[in-house]
């Protein structure tokens, strides 16, 4: 009988408990605690992030991990933000909230399906598409400032997650930060800029999150905009 090592037990432990937080999420938004919903899927971001770093650090990495991930960000960062969005807005908008809040969790299972197939073959240094869980994050924090302030945004924010979807599928780049060098210089700056980030996000979380990884959406799309106009103006020049 094969003994089960325990160590390869870890990182899938951080992505059920991804997916389970998901699923806390969409039970919220039903009963209207978007508060909850929203503290939910930025636990499930934790979560995530911590599944990949231990499998690597343990050297558990699996096929079966990566399959596991995909479903649970499915949950997680698909099906808990569109639930949260139709449960906020989209209800209020009849079967275009409905539209919407669906094309945001399939644009996102075709993201997380072409992330899998490419995996290993493309710059690790950049995402090919806005990431599922950034669009998830992104598109709850929208909907908390909406909450918080009392705004009439409610439309606006349906075609920004429709946006949102269309980044998923794009071929914009998005830095990953995952094999960034620092020498001493550089890294003593950046700690500096960490810790002026993390005290904005301990001050005003909802606002902090929303405001810097809106600026990430823009810049790869802004990014990807300008270099397709240069490419076109080569071609025409």
């Amino acid at each position: 009988m094969k003994k089960i090592n325990l160590v390869y037990l870890l990182p899938n432990f951080f992505t059920a408990l991804s997916a389970f937080f998901g699923v806390m999420s969409i039970i919220a938004s039903s009963q209207g605690k978007f508060e909850k919903a929203f503290v939910y899927i930025i636990l499930s971001l934790i979560a995530d992030g911590l599944d990949g770093r231990v499998a690597r650090l343990t050297n558990t990495s699996s096929k079966f991990g990566v399959e596991f991930d995909s479903l649970a960000d499915a949950v997680a960062f698909g099906v808990a933000p569109a639930m949260m969005l139709f449960f906020a807005i989209g209800q209020n908008y009849g079967r275009f909230g409905a539209l919407i809040s669906g094309l945001f969790v399939v644009f996102g299972l075709i993201r997380l399906a072409r992330f899998n197939v490419t995996t290993g073959e493309l710059d690790p240094k950049y995402f090919i598409g806005l990431p599922i869980p950034t669009a998830a994050v992104v598109l709850s924090s929208w909907i908390m400032l909406d909450i918080k302030y009392s705004g009439n945004f409610d439309f606006i924010i349906l075609l920004g997650a429709l946006f949102l979807a269309f980044l998923m599928v794009s071929n914009f780049r998005y830095p990953s930060f995952k094999k960034i060098d620092f020498n001493k210089n550089v890294a003593l700056k950046v700690l500096v800029f960490i810790i002026i980030i993390a005290s904005f996000i301990y001050l005003y979380p909802i606002e902090a999150i929303a405001i810097i990884l809106t600026l990430y959406v823009f810049y790869g799309f802004v990014r990807g905009v300008i270099n397709y106009i240069k490419a076109i103006k080569r071609v025409s020049g």
